[in-house]
């Protein structure tokens, strides 16, 4: 069945950078779209970054210039690179596909804070 294990989270200081990483099994990695989201506490789910089968990324504004979605589909993993962080960063990072059906990771937390 299709699983998705992140990895990488953890308690960073303003400026700071983390890397997270998605460990997928169970379907054909290479040929579906990977996506990572966010959940802040008392806020909906919202789209962190996005990359398609063929390279392709999407970034909503509010992380353009400091996230990076990229994928290895050799590992099937995918990694969500992030610099500049700030306290708003602050939430649980989940991955996502939908390789037919919608499937989430357990998430991983992120803190930013000094």
């Amino acid at each position: 069945q299709v699983q998705l294990a992140e990895s990488g989270g953890g308690l960073v200081q303003p400026g700071g950078s983390l890397r997270l990483s998605c460990a997928a099994s169970g379907f054909s990695f290479s040929s579906y779209t990977m996506a990572w989201y966010r959940q802040a506490p008392g806020k909906e789910r919202e789209l962190v970054a996005q990359i398609t089968s063929g390279g392709r990324t999407t970034y909503p504004d509010s992380v353009k210039g400091r996230f990076t979605i990229s994928r290895d589909n050799a590992k099937k993993t995918v990694y969500l690179q992030m610099n500049s962080l700030k306290p708003e960063d602050t939430a649980i990072y989940y991955c996502y596909t939908n390789p037919g059906m919608r499937y989430w990771g357990q998430g991983t937390q992120v803190t930013v804070s000094s």
